[in-house]
């Protein structure tokens, strides 16, 4: 990893590595993340795993659990070139506790609010506890980056409530998030966006022609513990899960 990615992660809560894959292995994850998601995509219709447009059309949101779904996916998060990298900023072994593909189709792709992932994983220490966001586009402004506070990770836990009309999205009241301190994560296809567990963070509506696929994986040391039974049903703790 290099230097200036640990300082500005420890710094910020967030840092970007480019080219951790190749931009052939990240298209060939994400041609097999789009035929999932076609096939799923009559199965779901909450809102949530589906996007819909004002005329009614459906289009992919996202993918839960495809480590459970797809041998390609496990091979793909597993790979020791990320491994080392998440190893590097957590100080010990990284473990794969879960993860989802989030789509973002072009026009269609919606917002995701401000939040902390550690307000839903009640995962202690936060500092061992750490997402790795794998791009399987070229990610930009336009069609929908991550966003994060800087330094929000060296703060507390906020409050979080629902948005009214979307009860799957919690968010802290926005007098508490400083966007004065917004920085935009842009990131190449194969490029690995990490983010601590109390880093503010956000994504826009995708606006451009382009897809914004993204494969965010979400990782542990052996000495976390939670407060809610995030970690009951971690992948790490499965009986198939590889040595």
């Amino acid at each position: 990893m290099r230097s200036e990615t640990y300082r500005h992660y420890w710094d910020k809560g967030w840092a970007v590595e480019e080219g951790v894959f190749s931009r052939e292995e990240a298209d060939q994850i994400a041609e097999i993340a789009l035929e999932l998601s076609q096939q799923e995509l009559k199965s779901d219709g909450d809102g949530y795993v589906v996007d819909k447009s004002d005329d009614g059309e459906v289009a992919p949101r996202k993918i839960d659990t495809p480590f459970l779904k797809k041998a390609e996916f496990q091979k793909f998060v597993l790979d020791q070139r990320l491994n080392k990298l998440l190893a590097e900023l957590l100080g010990g072994t990284p473990l794969l506790s879960g993860d989802q593909i989030f789509m973002k189709p072009p026009h269609f792709g919606s917002a995701k609010p401000y939040h902390q992932d550690n307000f839903y994983f009640q995962c202690d220490p936060g500092d061992h506890v750490i997402t790795a966001w794998i791009a399987l586009d070229d990610v930009g402004k336009e069609n929908g980056c991550l966003r994060y506070i800087d330094g929000s990770h060296k703060g507390p836990i906020l409050p979080h409530e629902a948005v009214p009309g979307e009860p799957y999205n919690l968010v802290p009241p926005p007098e508490l998030i400083d966007l004065q301190k917004e920085s935009l994560a842009l990131v190449k296809k194969g490029g690995v966006v990490f983010h601590h567990s109390q880093a503010l963070h956000t994504s826009h509506r995708n606006a451009s022609d382009s897809w914004r696929r993204g494969y965010a994986t979400h990782w542990v040391t052996a000495d976390v513990t939670s407060s809610n039974g995030t970690l009951d049903k971690a992948y790490f703790l499965r009986e198939d899960y590889p040595a």
